[in-house]
């Protein structure tokens, strides 16, 4: 087994490591404060080419490994958890989507400018009573000639006050279930399209999050992704990969907690002494670094699945389950190291806590992390998953 990163990996990890330092750091608790989607930081993150990294060259981007990948985003969620989930959903969701179920004219017209930044991309899946149960969707799709009308709402979509094109999941039928689904790719210029941002979030406040309204939205059958009644199936791959990158963002929320009670308890005294001398203390200290290696473990392990084309279900949930539980862990011990300091906004481990809370509700909660695990183990798999192509 080689745990030895190629010259390209060591790269993108170092430019991202180096961006994050340089750009998101200093500003992230201003971004926090105020709300404030980083329009700038993430503009330079194009021209660095960071949006188009899990898009072929073809078409574009850079064609970045899945490994890769997920070192940039850890990079980035260190700095902000917020700006990391950018990147990460830019890259994996509506890309991912279109590579996996779209035409080769969709692929054409559409993957270039993602790739280049020109515009975000916004995967309009969740609804306010539809989140991890995707079969109960309830936004509709009618055809009518040559179009499909779309009416109904989406929530909590990442940028999607911002975004320029919108992956829309829909159903064709009342009681469809799982088969009923459609997936459309929706333009934001189009009439009767309307998104809100929500505001008032515990953490992630520098990432875009909102609601979107379908009010009878006309869209032509070109614009339809996938096969009629096949975009379930296409979600839950596409939901594979995003755990990866959403276990990135966990890794890196855990390792930026470790790293700050570090420097705290080596600079704080108490009892004549720096507390980082205290075994309380250590043993915190060690079963954060053990277990933050453990979740960066099992996450390169599904990344290199990813890699190279082998069913990675079980590998993404595990990776995705345990990052979400270290980082809410080790988030916990970061305020508890910094006692009441932890708990002002003067020290980071109190963003990063409000952060970290959202490891184990993003892209599938930890319940159906759980659920997932236990079905590949028990051999209920679905046969939604078949071994894909890497990319």
């Amino acid at each position: 087994m080689d745990f030895t990163l190629t010259a390209e990996q060591q790269l993108v990890r170092d430019t991202a490591r180096e961006f994050a330092g340089r750009v998101v750091r200093p500003n992230a608790a201003a971004w926090d404060r105020a709300e404030t989607f980083p329009t700038d930081a993430v503009a330079e993150l194009a021209r660095l080419g960071f949006l188009g990294m899990r898009i072929p060259e073809e078409y574009g981007g850079s064609g970045t490994d899945f490994l890769s990948t997920a070192m940039a985003i850890e990079e980035l969620a260190r700095a902000d958890a917020g700006i990391a989930l950018t990147v990460g959903a830019h890259n994996g969701l509506v890309p991912g989507q279109i590579l996996i179920a779209g035409t080769e004219e969709q692929k054409q017209r559409y993957l270039p400018p993602l790739a280049r930044g020109e515009h975000l991309a916004g995967w309009a899946v969740t609804e306010p009573s539809a989140g991890s149960d995707v079969a109960g969707i309830q936004t509709r799709a009618v055809r009518d000639g040559d179009d499909w009308v779309l009416s109904g709402q989406k929530a909590f979509c990442t940028n999607g006050s911002l975004a320029g094109l919108y992956l829309i999941a829909a159903r064709m039928e009342e009681n469809g279930g799982h088969r009923g689904l459609t997936a459309f790719l929706l333009e934001r210029d189009t009439a009767g399209f309307t998104a809100q941002k929500m505001t008032g979030k515990l953490g992630f406040r520098s990432s875009d999050t909102s609601m979107l309204y379908l009010d009878e939205v006309r869209v032509p059958d070109a614009q339809r992704l996938g096969a009629v009644g096949g975009a379930f199936y296409d979600v839950m791959q596409v939901l594979d990969r995003a755990r990866v990158g959403f276990a990135a963002i966990g890794v890196g929320v855990a390792q930026e907690c470790l790293d700050q009670s570090v420097s705290y308890a080596k600079q704080r005294h108490a009892f004549g002494a720096p507390i980082a001398q205290h075994q309380s203390i250590q043993w915190m200290l060690a079963d954060m670094a053990t277990n933050i290696d453990a979740a960066r473990l099992l996450l390169y392990r599904a990344a290199y699945c990813a890699d190279i084309g082998q069913r990675f279900v079980q590998e993404a949930s595990m990776a995705k389950l345990m990052a979400a539980e270290v980082g809410l862990d080790c988030a916990g011990k970061a305020v508890q190291i910094h006692g009441g300091y932890g708990y002002m906004n003067e020290y980071p481990v109190e963003k990063l806590f409000r952060d970290a809370r959202f490891l184990s509700i993003g892209e599938g909660t930890s319940e159906i992390q759980r659920v997932v695990i236990a079905r590949e183990y028990l051999g209920l798999r679905s046969q939604r998953h078949e071994p894909v192509a890497a990319g």
